[in-house]
């Protein structure tokens, strides 16, 4: 049997009917409580002392577990810095009369020394043996950045959020007030529900907010509510025996299939009980979506705020999704299976007309939402399952000819746009299609990328219709793999260039985000950056000081 690393803990559960909800399914809050045991295990077998958890972010349930399934957890801390570790966490289940695993949930946790008396702790630095090691060991430093980073990005996104034109603030019809999903509990702790240490257990606690969340999100949703991801645990203070938790749960905003719940926990004792004065130990944020009868997702109405604090809330929870894409995007490591083609030029017309075919889809889906906007920029983003796609638009004053002919040829790229280093045609294929070889830098001190792109173009076929650039990645034998670059992969990216009058245009770049490439939407996907409204300020200045003799096509 395989051995647990250095600062890991593994721990397998048979689910019971004990441990399920009403529809047999393993309930999300005894997850979180053997989640948060296994990730104390592997911090305390790591530090040699006591730890106690100081949040729990990042948790995404990808699968469930029934009644009768194994459930088994690692746990493994990525990085220690001077008194606090990261530790990641992974969940599987197993069929036992199939034998087939399944991804269940991922999240990291981070937990904090305890010293003896009045020891000063130093921790050790992890032991890292494999490559995914590595990694994890970068990321982790990320990820740090992220959560000290957190408190101001969220004001900045609030801020934003709340300049924004937003159609719920008038009478659009079928929008709800949350006034109704409003849910309060109270728990006394008790000793079975301590830890080792004497205080509160974490997971108890999580599993508590669990439930008054979900009881908040089904009033909403009248359906089976399913939860989906956590914002964030965070531990503010501890609790013990005796103490009186009050939990207060209401829904925040709706995201079409997904909807936020805030629950906030109070802890008081006997005397601050009697006085009404409590503690705030505990803040979470937690994502749902909803199955009806038939088990097809619901769409859930969009939210009208009514009272000051409604739209603190409201707003508050758009900034927080934006943090969230960000994280599940741009901070975790996950590979892909590659989807771009051999390029074969006897189905040019078809790998021609495909890639504009898919670009125009892109454009044409319902359900993009606002992230940011400024005077001639606005950006949005669209989640479906686990693909991000990012839309920019832009206003210019240019022609929309002109535009086209500017933004069609790629070797200009690099003028405006510090993501590209390079960009060279290695075939001239037609009229309106070309092959470029593209470089990019490194970022977060990973390998520099490198890309093979298939560019097409398309003029209207009559005045007032869209100019089209597309562009997605093809392989091409005669281009092997650099052993200086990481070959990345565009799936479906490009322009699409729209007159408003004879002197200016509106020009929208989309872009369907893989999992090589988020690294360079990082910031902005998070909200700690401003890079990509700082390249569309650039394209747009490039194109507006153009002049005559630049604007003829490299085509």
């Amino acid at each position: 049997m395989e051995r647990p690393a250095p600062g890991e803990a593994r721990m397998s559960r048979a689910v019971q009917p004990g441990h399920a909800t009403a529809r047999g399914e393993l309930s999300a809050g005894q997850l979180l409580r053997w989640i948060d045991a296994a990730a104390c295990l592997a911090a305390e077998k790591h530090a040699g002392v006591s730890c106690v958890t100081a949040s729990v972010d990042d948790i995404q349930f990808e699968e469930t577990a029934r009644v009768g399934q194994v459930i088994t957890i690692k746990a493994k801390v990525t990085r220690a810095f001077s008194t606090s570790m990261e530790i990641s966490i992974k969940v599987v289940v197993q069929d036992m009369f199939t034998g087939v695993e399944k991804l269940v949930s991922v999240a990291f946790s981070t937990f904090v020394a305890r010293p003896v008396g009045k020891e000063k702790i130093q921790l050790k630095p992890v032991t890292l043996l494999t490559e995914q090691d590595h990694v994890e060991h970068n990321l982790a430093s990320e990820r740090r950045k992220v959560r000290l980073q957190h408190e101001d990005t969220f004001k900045n996104l609030v801020k934003e959020s709340s300049q924004f034109d937003d159609p719920t603030c008038g009478e659009e019809e079928g929008t709800v007030s949350t006034k109704g999903t409003s849910v309060q509990s109270i728990e006394l702790v008790l000793p079975l529900h301590a830890n080792h240490q004497g205080n509160t257990f974490g997971g108890q606690i999580m599993a508590w907010m669990e439930t008054v969340a979900t009881i908040s999100a089904s009033r909403l949703c009248r359906a089976h509510p399913l939860l989906k991801s956590v914002d964030m645990f965070k531990f503010r203070g501890p609790s013990t025996v005796g103490d009186r938790l009050v939990f207060n749960a209401v829904v925040n905003n709706t995201f079409q299939t997904r909807l936020e719940v805030g629950v906030r926990v109070e802890a008081f004792d006997c005397q601050e009980w009697s006085e009404g004065r409590g503690r705030h130990i505990n803040s979470a944020f937690l994502i749902y979506n909803a199955v009806d009868d038939k088990g097809e997702l619901v769409t859930f109405p969009r939210i009208k705020p009514m009272s000051k604090d409604d739209f603190r809330r409201y707003h508050g929870a758009i900034a927080r999704k934006r943090i969230r894409l960000g994280r599940k995007y741009a901070i975790s490591h996950k590979e892909e299976v590659p989807l771009c083609v051999h390029w074969d030029i006897s189905k040019q017309v078809s790998l021609s007309n495909d890639n504009v075919e898919a670009l125009k889809n892109l454009a044409a889906r319902s359900g993009w939402e606002v992230t940011s906007a400024a005077e001639k920029i606005k950006m949005y983003t669209l989640e479906e399952r686990d693909v991000l796609s990012v839309w920019v638009e832009k206003h210019v004053d240019r022609p929309a000819h002109l535009v086209y002919h500017l933004l069609s040829d790629f070797t200009k790229r690099p003028l405006w746009d510090p993501h590209y280093l390079s960009c060279e045609v290695i075939d001239c294929v037609s009229e309106d299609d070309r092959i470029y070889y593209i470089t990019c830098p490194m970022v977060n001190g990973d390998k520099p990328k490198d890309f093979i792109v298939l560019v097409s173009r398309r003029r209207p076929l009559q005045d007032g219709e869209t100019y089209t650039v597309a562009m997605k990645s093809v392989i091409l034998p005669s281009v092997p793999l650099s052993p200086q670059y990481v070959r990345g992969e565009i799936r479906c990216a490009g322009f699409l260039i729209h007159a408003i009058h004879s002197s200016s245009c509106t020009v929208s770049y989309f872009n369907q985000i893989s999992a090589s490439i988020s690294s360079y939407f990082a910031g902005n996907l998070g909200g700690w950056s401003k890079s990509i409204e700082e390249t569309a300020a650039s394209c747009i200045q490039f194109i507006e000081n153009a002049t005559d003799d630049g604007l003829i096509s490299g085509f």
